[in-house]
């Protein structure tokens, strides 16, 4: 099966940022990946090739801040990053490929975060969380660049529940499959973090937790970036795929 690249602008509020549709065919499900902070939709690319051969349409993007919109890295706010969010989200369900009640999110730190508010305001069956980041919910329109991340680093080891942080009420409320994936050496988003995603998952479908040893947070050997590779393929490969060839066109899905 041939795929199809295609270079996209996503426009957003007053300005465009950059993504990429990887189409195979019509009416399948549609994935959606989102990069961390200080990343891009490159390193997403070379997972949404592989992901769109098994069957889906990938859309990978650039958050605001980052890429050609560099130059607004100092000012972009949470809530412009879920607005670029939201607009991808509605890019891609808008493809013509894409069956609408088979979205999935695949979300690394900072766009693991954006996925999980994104629960709430889209439809969502499957939730790919690699080393989400959690941020308190104050100073929302404050720049996220300005954000105090010592203080973020304390509040990232503190334990907290769906009553504490609207990301993880988010998390407590949405009803499909979750993959969380975790490195066992990261500095950025400790142990303590993932426990907090975990435990909030109380409604989920089904819950995947993996651990990458010896990966650190931006997956810096090749190792560890191949381990992650072959966890999301797989995952994506048993969830999304195997459950639309065990149920599709009758399948009533499960999303919150």
């Amino acid at each position: 099966m041939g795929i199809q690249s295609e270079p996209i602008d996503i426009q957003v509020d007053d300005v465009s940022i950059s993504g990429t549709v990887l189409t195979p065919s019509a009416h399948v499900p549609g994935i959606l990946f989102v990069h961390g902070w200080g990343g891009s939709q490159e390193r997403d690319l070379a997972r949404a090739r592989n992901i769109t051969g098994l069957g889906c349409v990938c859309l990978t993007f650039d958050l605001r801040g980052h890429e050609k919109t560099f130059n607004q890295r100092q000012s972009v706010t949470r809530e412009q990053n879920l607005n670029d969010l939201l607009a991808a989200y509605d890019r891609l369900a808008s493809h013509p490929s894409v069956d609408t009640a088979a979205i999935a999110v695949i979300g690394s730190s900072y766009g693991g975060y954006l996925a999980t508010l994104l629960t709430r305001l889209r439809a969502i069956r499957w939730l790919a969380l690699r080393v989400p980041a959690l941020y308190w919910d104050a100073e929302w329109n404050v720049p996220k660049h300005a954000l105090d991340r010592e203080g973020l680093a304390r509040y990232r080891r503190t334990s907290l529940t769906p009553t504490d942080n609207r990301a993880l009420a988010a998390c407590s409320e949405f009803a499909g499959d979750v993959l969380l994936v975790e490195s066992d050496q990261d500095d950025y988003v400790p142990h303590a973090t993932l426990m907090n995603f975990r435990s909030a998952f109380v409604n989920a479908h089904s819950l995947t937790h993996r651990i990458i040893d010896g990966a650190d947070h931006a997956l810096s050997t090749d190792a560890a970036q191949k381990a992650y590779s072959s966890i999301l393929t797989a995952w994506v490969g048993e969830m999304v795929v195997g459950d639309r060839l065990i149920n599709y066109p009758h399948h009533s899905p499960r999303y919150s």
